[in-house]
C-alpha cells in the first residue's frame, strides 16, 4: 500500500473528480483503490451536523483501512464492530472501549469474553441463545434487541438473516434481565442505500410501536440504534448528507423524544464517495457476429472486490477517457474463470464504441465493501491494492 497526500483546500464535491485526476497521473500494475482521507473527514462533519444529538459508531465493516479509522477516532467517531479481529484494530488506534458497540448478532462465545475483558459492555442480540452466552462471558453487560423490520424500498435490503420479529422483543428483554443483563435499547437497519429520507417513515413507526411496549411494561428504555443505511451516489445522485440526516433526525426525536442515546452507524455513506477503483479493460470482444452486445473484461470482478454487483444491487458508474465517443450497452465481466463473474448483463452499460485492450477505467463510489470483499487469492489474482491520498 501507498500513502501520498492530498493538496489542501480541495472542494467537498469535487473529491471523486480529484481522485480520478490522481488516477489519470499514475500508472497502475493492477485494480488499485485510490481513497481520500479528507472527503472521510468531510463526510464525518457533515453526518455529524446533520444528525445532531445522535452519535455516530462507524460501521468498520464497510472500509477498516488503517487511514480512514484514524482519520475517524481523530473527529471522535465511535465505532459498531462485527468481530474481535476489528475490535483489536479500532482499540489498537486509538478508539475507547467504551466506544465500541458489538454489533454483530451472531457471535463467538471467546469473542464475547475478549470483548468484555477490554471493556466494552454494549452488544447487539435477537436470541435467547445468544443473550445465555453473553450473560455467561460478559456478566451485567448491557445489551440492545435488533428488531426485523419490513420492507423499505432500499436497493440493498438487510431483513431476514438478522433481528427477531417485534412480537418476540419484550420476552426477550424479559429473559436478559432474568440473566442479569441490562435491556437498554432497541436496534434495526434500514436496508442498506436507502436513498431518500422519506423511506425511514415507516420503519420507525413500527420501531416506535415496540419502544412505547417497551417503555409501558417498565422496562426504561435509553438507547435507539437507527442503523446504517445512508446512501452514496452511485447511479443516481443523493441528497448532501448533513440535509439528508437532519430529516432522519427528525422523524427519530419525534419518535424517540425519551431516548437518551441515539445511535448511529453509517459506513456506506460515511466511506463510499471517498474511494475511485483504478481498474483496466482486459478484453473487448462479442460472442458472435450478429451479437447485440460487446463484452467488456476489466481486470478487477466480483470475486476481486467487486462483490456488491451481486444481482446488480449496486450500480456503479464507469469512467473512462473515451466518454466523449458515442456509446452503446455492454455487458461487463470480471477477468476470473468463474461463470458467475459477470457484473451487469441484465441492464447493460453504456461504454465507449472505441474502447479496447489496455484503457483505463475508474470506477466511481467504491470506498465502501470493495477491499473487504476481495478475495485473498482466487485464480491467483492478488486482493484489491489501496493507495491512500
Amino acid at each position: 500500500m501507498n500513502v501520498a497526500v492530498m493538496p489542501e483546500g480541495a472542494v467537498p464535491f469535487s473529491f471523486q473528480d480529484y481522485l480520478m485526476d490522481e488516477i489519470r497521473t499514475r500508472r497502475f500494475e493492477r485494480p488499485t483503490l485510490v481513497l481520500s482521507r479528507e472527503a472521510v473527514r468531510y463526510q464525518y462533519r457533515a453526518l455529524s451536523s446533520g444528525l445532531g444529538r445522535a452519535h455516530i459508531h462507524y460501521a468498520v465493516k464497510a472500509n477498516p483501512q488503517r487511514e480512514v479509522l484514524e482519520t475517524l477516532v481523530s473527529e471522535g467517531s465511535r465505532f459498531d464492530a462485527a468481530s474481535r479481529g476489528e475490535i483489536e484494530l479500532c482499540l489498537s488506534l486509538g478508539a475507547k472501549p467504551e466506544h465500541i458497540s458489538f454489533g454483530n448478532t451472531i457471535k463467538r462465545a471467546t469473542d464475547i469474553a475478549f470483548a468484555h475483558s477490554v471493556g466494552i459492555k454494549l452488544f447487539a442480540v435477537d436470541a435467547e441463545a445468544e443473550l445465555e452466552k453473553i450473560a455467561a462471558h460478559a456478566p451485567q453487560a448491557r445489551v440492545y434487541i435488533r428488531l426485523l423490520v419490513g420492507a423499505t424500498g432500499a436497493d440493498w435490503p438487510l431483513s431476514r438473516k438478522f433481528g427477531c420479529t417485534p412480537s418476540m422483543a419484550l420476552p426477550l428483554m424479559e429473559r436478559a434481565v432474568e440473566l442479569g443483563l441490562k435491556p437498554v435499547g432497541l436496534s434495526f437497519h434500514v436496508g442498506s442505500q436507502t436513498r431518500t429520507a422519506h423511506m425511514w417513515r415507516d420503519t420507525l413507526d413500527q420501531v416506535a410501536a415496540v419502544w412505547r411496549d417497551a417503555q409501558d411494561a417498565g422496562f426504561g428504555l435509553s438507547l435507539i440504534n437507527i442503523g446504517g443505511g445512508f446512501p452514496a451516489a452511485y447511479e443516481y445522485e443523493v441528497e448532501a448528507p448533513n440535509a439528508y440526516a437532519a430529516q432522519v433526525m427528525d422523524m427519530v426525536n419525534d419518535r424517540f423524544a425519551d431516548a437518551t442515546y441515539v445511535m448511529a452507524e453509517p459506513g456506506r455513506g460515511m466511506v463510499a464517495e471517498a474511494g475511485v477503483i483504478a481498474a483496466e479493460v482486459l478484453l473487448v470482444s462479442r460472442k458472435s457476429d450478429d451479437d447485440l452486445h460487446r463484452w467488456v473484461y476489466l481486470d478487477i470482478g466480483k470475486f476481486s472486490g467487486l462483490a456488491e454487483t451481486m444481482d446488480e444491487a449496486i450500480r456503479y458508474s464507469f469512467v473512462t477517457d473515451k466518454d466523449h465517443q458515442d456509446m452503446t450497452p455492454c455487458i461487463v465481466a470480471g477477468p476470473s474463470c468463474d461463470s458467475a463473474d459477470v457484473l451487469y448483463e441484465k441492464r447493460p452499460v453504456l461504454l465507449p464504441n472505441g474502447l479496447a485492450a489496455g484503457d483505463k477505467v475508474m470506477i466511481k463510489s467504491c470506498g465502501a465493501y470493495t477491499t473487504t470483499y476481495s478475495s485473498v487469492c482466487f485464480n491467483g489474482f492478488p486482493p484489491l491494492d489501496v493507495l491512500v491520498l
